[in-house]
This record gives structure tokens, sequence and C-alpha cells, in this order.
């Protein structure tokens, strides 16, 4: 196989990557809470570097196949939503960008998550999944007169947490999590924070992924194009 394949095709493969994250971020334009999610592209050499600094002994293929485009992250955007104000008394939205709700999923995972669109199931305060609302002693809070009072708000960096299903979050190190002793002055009551999408950059790096994906494409298949005559030549000249 041609050299010159090898970064095209892996450029293909990322630009995929890339489809999938923004198709999923533009499904999710109006899911309460969403946080964008975006990737970090780098090379091979970068992770070299970084282990020859680290004292580990590396083989070097050749100078193309180490600049091959790798993946390099996935992060998530901590821009806060916009606020709606909903008037309904379940509804409550977070003031800073690092506070989450604290939610038990049916799995019973404590899960964290910054939807703040609740409802009333058998007495206790479900999210919109029916995965119980905890307060501070990770305990189902029942719908009492004081409930807002007993909703636990949890602090950390995004840093420090990874996507789970259902526009939840898990963290990394349990050791970041800090509990807020109250929640006085940290919740807006009869309000929704929704997602921080923003549909025309969106679209617009959604058509760049497909641009870039083109390219490399085309890019393989000219190669392919001049292996062949090449082949064709080379043939040709030996009957």
């Amino acid at each position: 196989m041609n050299q010159g394949t090898y970064p095209l095709a892996a450029a293909m493969i990322n630009q995929l990557n890339r489809l999938d994250m923004i198709s999923n971020n533009l499904s999710n334009l109006n899911t309460n809470g969403f946080k964008q999610e975006s990737l970090a592209q780098g090379t091979f050499n970068h992770y070299l570097k970084k282990a020859e600094k680290n004292n580990i002994q590396t083989t070097k293929i050749n100078t193309i196949t180490n600049t091959i485009p790798k993946t390099d992250s996935k992060f998530i955007s901590s821009k806060q939503g916009i606020v709606d104000i909903t008037g309904n008394t379940l509804d409550f939205s977070l003031k800073n960008n690092n506070t989450f709700f604290k939610i038990k999923t049916k799995n019973d995972d404590i899960t964290y998550t910054r939807d703040g669109a609740f409802k009333i199931l058998n007495n206790f305060l479900v999210d919109s999944n029916g995965n119980y609302v905890l307060n501070n002693d990770n305990e189902a809070i029942v719908a009492q007169d004081d409930f807002v009072s007993q909703i636990s708000i949890v602090k950390t960096n995004f840093k420090n947490l990874e996507k789970f299903q259902d526009n939840l979050y898990k963290t990394k190190d349990i050791k970041q999590i800090i509990q807020l002793e109250q929640n006085d002055g940290e919740l807006l009551q009869g309000s929704i924070e929704k997602s921080n999408i923003n549909a025309v950059l969106s679209m617009v790096s959604l058509i760049d992924a497909h641009r870039r994906f083109e390219q490399a494409q085309k890019g393989i298949l000219s190669i392919d194009e001049l292996n062949q005559k090449v082949i064709d030549k080379i043939g040709g000249n030996t009957r």
C-alpha cells in the first residue's frame, strides 16, 4: 500500500467520528441542559515525543506514518445554555456552570445532570426518565413541602466528568466532587437551562467534516489511479 494512503485513511476515520459527534449534538438541540461535545486531533509524533520524554523506547517507521492524524481527546463545552423561564415549580436551573444535580439511576448508579425538568412519581421527585433525584445523604427525595431545600447540588469540573446515558454524567474521580451543604442561592425554580448547542455553527462544522472526508477519499482514489498507471506502464515495458 502506498504510504500516502495511511494519513488519508486515518483522516477519513477521524472525520467519520467527528460527523457522529456533531450529529449527536444536533439531535440534542432541544435536550434540557445538554452540553456540546467536541474532538481534538493530534498526530502520533505527539505521543512519540511524550514517550521519549518518559525514557520509553520508541520505534519510528518513517516520517509519513508518524504524521498520521489521530483523535487525541474528547471534551465537553461547559458554556451555559439559555435559561428558559417556565413558571413550573418542578423545573429548576443551576446558576453556576460547574454545579450539578445528583441522580440515582434504576441500576443504582449515582450520576450527575444539568437537566432540572423534574416531576413527581409515586410521591418521589424524579427526573424526566424516572430516576430518583437525591438529597445530600444520597436518598430519594419525598415530594413534601420542603422538598426544594433537600435537592442535592454538587460541584466539579467538566474535565472530571464523562457522558453517560440519557444526558447524565459519571465522575472520573469521586474525590473531585464537592458536596454543597445547602442549595440556597444555587437554584432558580421555575426555569430550565436549554442545551448550549449553536445550531448554525454545528451545521457549518457538519458540512466541513463532510468536505474533509470527501477530500481524503478523493486523495486515496487519486493515489490508486496513479498506482494503476505505474503498474500498467511497468507491465507494458516488460512485454
